[in-house]
């Protein structure tokens, strides 16, 4: 399989095997108006498999759902055909509106305008909680 490298763009990296299409959707690259790549189950030395999103346009991503869905991969800043910037990912402290509480009797199911917060309350085991009534994150 050959797929072209970029010359201006984000390259997410070092994904865990099978997470990619979540942070896909997570990231809303289904709306981008550039063309993006989801690698799968690619070998590595490293992880034995990962997957890999190629992104060919300088566009924003969100690290905090990058560091939600999965905290060890890595953010690679293309221009020019080079590499100027890797970021490592870290598990943010909170994510607001990322994720939807699934819980049908918290607030934010009847307050429509009431945003989405979840903190992070086992780093260990990637818990999050919806503050408002502490049902944990899928």
């Amino acid at each position: 399989m050959n797929i072209d490298s970029i010359q201006n763009g984000v390259v997410i990296d070092h994904i865990a095997a099978g997470h990619g299409m979540r942070l896909y959707e997570l990231l809303g690259l289904d709306e981008a108006d550039c063309s993006v790549a989801l690698i799968k189950n690619v070998a590595s030395k490293k992880m034995g498999r990962k997957d890999i999103i190629k992104i060919d346009a300088a566009i924003p991503v969100n690290l905090d759902v990058i560091g939600y869905v999965d905290p060890g991969a890595t953010v690679n800043i293309i221009r020019g055909g080079q590499l100027v910037e890797k970021k490592a990912i870290e598990m943010p402290e909170s994510l607001t509106n990322v994720i939807k509480c699934k819980n049908p009797r918290c607030i934010t199911s009847c307050e429509q305008e009431l945003a989405h917060i979840f903190k992070l309350t086992d780093r260990e085991n990637k818990v999050y909680r919806c503050i408002y009534c502490e049902t944990k994150a899928n």
